[in-house]
C-alpha cells in the first residue's frame, strides 16, 4: 500500500501511461482509510458542520486521485475522458468501478509514453 501512496503523488499531476488494477486498488484502500481518519479529527472537532481536516484531505488527494483514475482507464484501453462520467448520479460510479476492476488491455499501450515500458507485467490469474 505504501508504494502505491508514493507512486500515486510522485506522479500526481501524470495524466499520461497507465497504472496497474493491484496499485490502483492499494491506492483506493490508502484514500478510504484517510477520509476515516480524517472523518474522525473531525468529529473530535465539534466545530457545528466545517470539516477542516475532510476539506485538507480532499484539496491535497484530487489531483493525485484524478490521475490515478485517468491512468487505471488508460490500462483498461479507454479514454481518460470517461473519468467525467462519474458526474452521473450513482450509474457513473458503477460504471467507474466496472472499468477500474476490467484486466489490463492490451490496447492501453496507445497511451504509454515513447520508451521502456513504465509498467511491469501484470501476473497471470490463477488457475
Amino acid at each position: 500500500m505504501i508504494e502505491a501512496v508514493r507512486y500515486g503523488f510522485a506522479n500526481y499531476m501524470n495524466f499520461d501511461g497507465r497504472t496497474d488494477r493491484a496499485t490502483f486498488w492499494w491506492w483506493v484502500l490508502a484514500v478510504f482509510l484517510a477520509a476515516i481518519a480524517a472523518s474522525i479529527l473531525d468529529d473530535g472537532l465539534a466545530s457545528g458542520g466545517v470539516e477542516p481536516f475532510t476539506l485538507l484531505l480532499t484539496l491535497g488527494l484530487f489531483l493525485p486521485h484524478l490521475g490515478m483514475a485517468i491512468r487505471r482507464l488508460h490500462d483498461t484501453g479507454r479514454s481518460g475522458w470517461w473519468v467525467l462520467i462519474g458526474l452521473i448520479p450513482l450509474i457513473g460510479l458503477l460504471v467507474l468501478i466496472f472499468f477500474y476492476v476490467q484486466p489490463s488491455n492490451p490496447d492501453g499501450e496507445k497511451y504509454d509514453p515513447p520508451g521502456p515500458s513504465p509498467m511491469p507485467p501484470e501476473p497471470p490469474p490463477a488457475g
